[in-house]
């Protein structure tokens, strides 16, 4: 039997990193090399084919690879010294320049504030528009001729315009007349108008928004559709101060599910710089949130089922069924969100966390687009505007990556060109 003789976890370590040196060693060599590209060929085509020779090294030895991501990956971030070398009058200036910054954070703040009481200002304006848009809605008025004066693309589509519009309306006029020549389609078409006319208020309508938009839709489950129906109106209600907020009021008429007519989310926002982190200030931000309690009719909880376990004693071996109940994917949890820690230095557990930025990111959509532009997202037209907004903070965010680089750059020094 051979004698074999154990290294050190020490020298393995030193033994992999000069073999990662040596293989480097190599490849430089390689790509020192004359004979990395064909005669004749250009600079870039050369340096091309190098960089091609590189990559093709480097996944054939995972070993290599695995080292230089290794390191690369510490370098990510780290300070490049420059700041620490600086003398310590220049240093002295920069924390004269990081006051100057702070002054300028509260002075942001004040705008902020002033921005909010405008905002509250407006909400009563907007107000008799927003209660007109849930009569029409709900049916307790029928638009008139002046109201409905809007062009619709479907309108356009069908009048065409000028001469040729109105040639095209003619002979779509003479093919329904010729359509409606037997009695029975007549009646048929007649039975479907009357159905049309019974047709109260828009049908679903903040069930259609909620299930057009993602963050909302993901919230909404099959059973909750028949409750959502019975929604009538969703409005804004701001809070000047102490503390500066609002309150989403979500409006239901009379139903089966239970008692309530409004339910309530309210959430409180912070528009000053916070103490500990006062340079991350970037505006008002949503700190806290605060639902309500449903009153349920009995047996109609959608938030919570019951489900059957088999409970084996211990002891005697025997077996029975115990019923539990547990919590249950819905919309309406919506109104029982996890509680933030009181004391704004303390921090929630990484769930806790997870669920109130969700929450925040949710409440913060539904008050600046989905209340305010209920039927664009109710016919799709918003969601077009948000795609389109989203692909172009895709395209800035790859123009960036290259900024980015260099600010994570360790040897990166302005002073150096």
């Amino acid at each position: 039997m051979a004698d074999t003789e154990s290294k050190p976890p020490e020298e393995e370590c030193v033994v992999s990193s000069e073999a990662a040196q040596d293989e480097s060693a190599d490849m430089e060599e390689i790509d020192a090399s004359p004979e990395a590209g064909p005669s004749g060929d250009t600079p870039a085509a050369v340096a091309e084919a190098k960089q091609g020779a590189i990559a093709s090294q480097l996944m054939q030895n995972p070993g290599l690879l695995a080292a230089l991501q290794g390191q690369l990956g510490s370098m990510l971030g780290a300070s490049s010294g420059y700041i620490e070398s600086l003398p310590k009058v220049v240093k002295r200036r920069i924390k004269a320049l990081k006051k100057l910054q702070f002054e300028m954070l509260k002075m942001e703040s004040k705008f902020y504030e002033e921005v909010h009481v405008l905002e509250c200002k407006y909400a009563e304006k907007y107000a008799p528009l927003f209660e007109r848009r849930r009569d029409i809605v709900t049916a307790s008025i029928e638009p008139t001729d002046s109201d409905c004066e809007w062009p619709s693309d479907e309108e356009e589509e069908e009048g065409g315009g000028g001469e040729d519009g109105e040639l095209a309306d003619e002979l779509k006029n003479k093919a329904k007349i010729t359509e409606i020549t037997e009695g029975e389609q007549g009646e048929k078409e007649g039975e479907k108008d009357k159905e049309a006319e019974n047709v109260k208020g828009v049908p679903g309508f903040w069930l259609t928004i909620f299930k057009n938009v993602d963050m909302l839709a993901d919230m909404v489950q099959e059973h909750d559709e028949p409750i959502l129906n019975h929604l009538q109106d969703v409005k804004v209600k701001f809070s000047q101060s102490d503390p500066m907020g609002f309150t989403l009021e979500f409006f239901f008429e009379p139903n089966e599910y239970f008692s309530s007519t409004v339910l309530t989310k309210h959430y409180i926002m912070r528009s000053e710089p916070s103490e500990s982190e006062p340079f991350s200030f970037e505006g008002p931000e949503i700190i806290k949130c605060k639902g309500c309690s449903i009153d349920w009719k009995k047996g109609k909880n959608v938030t919570v089922k019951q489900i059957k376990k088999k409970q084996k004693h211990k002891g005697r071996g025997t077996t029975r069924m115990v019923t539990k109940t547990v919590q249950n994917d819905s919309f309406f949890n919506f109104f029982s969100p996890p509680e933030a820690p009181e004391n704004e230095e303390e921090e929630a557990d990484e769930d806790t966390e997870t669920l109130l930025a969700t929450d925040f990111e949710i409440g913060h959509f539904i008050r600046e687009r989905v209340v305010p532009r209920a039927v664009l997202y109710f016919t799709g037209e918003a969601l077009e505007d948000d795609d389109e907004f989203e692909e172009e903070g895709e395209e800035e965010n790859e123009e960036d990556g290259d900024e980015d680089d260099e600010e994570h750059d360790p040897d990166f020094n302005p002073q150096v060109d």
